[in-house]
Parts: C-alpha cells; sequence; structure tokens
C-alpha cells in the first residue's frame, strides 16, 4: 500500500527534536530506532566520513496521529546541507511499484530541479528527490524491487 509521510532536515537536533515529539504524542520510535551516520557503508567516490560527524542522525521515524508519521535527519554542512526554512521539510512519497515512482518523480520534477537521480540504495529502496517548478520538496522511497 501506498503511503505519504513529512520528512524533517535538522541542523544537528533531530534526536532532541524526536524525543521532544515522542513526548508530545506519547509514541514509540520505530524500531530500529535513531540509526546513525556511523552505520552507513562506506560508499565508491566518497571520502571517509569524519569522527564528528559519526553519531548524527542518518534517520529517525515516529508515528504520531491516525496513522500518520513523520520522518527525520540531521543535515550537517559538512555534508553539503544548509538548513533554512523552506529547505528542511519533504514530503516523502512511497509509492507501490518502481514504475508509479518513476512517474511521479518525472511529472514533479519536470520544470523544477533533481536533487538526487532514482536509484537502488544500500537500505534497499528505489530513492531519489528533487524540488518541484513551485520549490516544494520531493522525497521517492519505493520498496519494490527491480
Amino acid at each position: 500500500m501506498s503511503k505519504v509521510s513529512i520528512y524533517l532536515n535538522f541542523s544537528n537536533q533531530t534526536e532532541e527534536a524526536f524525543l521532544y515529539y515522542q513526548s508530545v504524542f506519547g509514541t514509540k520510535i520505530t524500531e530500529p530506532g535513531f540509526r546513525r551516520f556511523g552505520d552507513m557503508p562506506p560508499m565508491e567516490g566518497m571520502p571517509p566520513l569524519p569522527d564528528n560527524l559519526k553519531n548524527g542522525v542518518m534517520h529517525v521515524e515516529l508515528a504520531i496521529t491516525g496513522g500518520f508519521k513523520i520522518m527525520g535527519t540531521d543535515a550537517p554542512n559538512e555534508m553539503g546541507f544548509n538548513v533554512k526554512f523552506g529547505n528542511n521539510v519533504y514530503i516523502n512519497l512511497e509509492p507501490d511499484t518502481r514504475a508509479e515512482t518513476k512517474r511521479l518523480f518525472d511529472a514533479l520534477s519536470d520544470g523544477g530541479k533533481v536533487e538526487q537521480e532514482l536509484s537502488d540504495m544500500f537500505w534497499g529502496a528505489y530513492f531519489g528527490s528533487c524540488e518541484d517548478k513551485y520549490g516544494v520538496r520531493w522525497m521517492f522511497n519505493c520498496e519494490e524491487k527491480a
């Protein structure tokens, strides 16, 4: 079943924010909990991860109300991010099929800006991101295998 969630980028405050949101909504952070940048496998062509970023939050998710969930990450300057109002929120789409993911990605990126082309990622999903022609940011995460 397709899903939609909101993805929040923080400037190294993700853990603090999500612990706060957990207390507000009275829910539990989804297992496996806080995933850290230090857990990421080395990626070809990328420099080694600096020690000061290894404990940063790569991904976390929390159910809030009505089956809806929020997700988040630290977005450090050292990794090319410059978090500010407007680029700190993504609408995350999780279509059922790769074909639907590609269709939506192509339509929403038309006239906008591709941030990351759709590709198979180390966590097992078909993933990409873009900004549409109106400045809205979209993430795509499809679990269907090629």
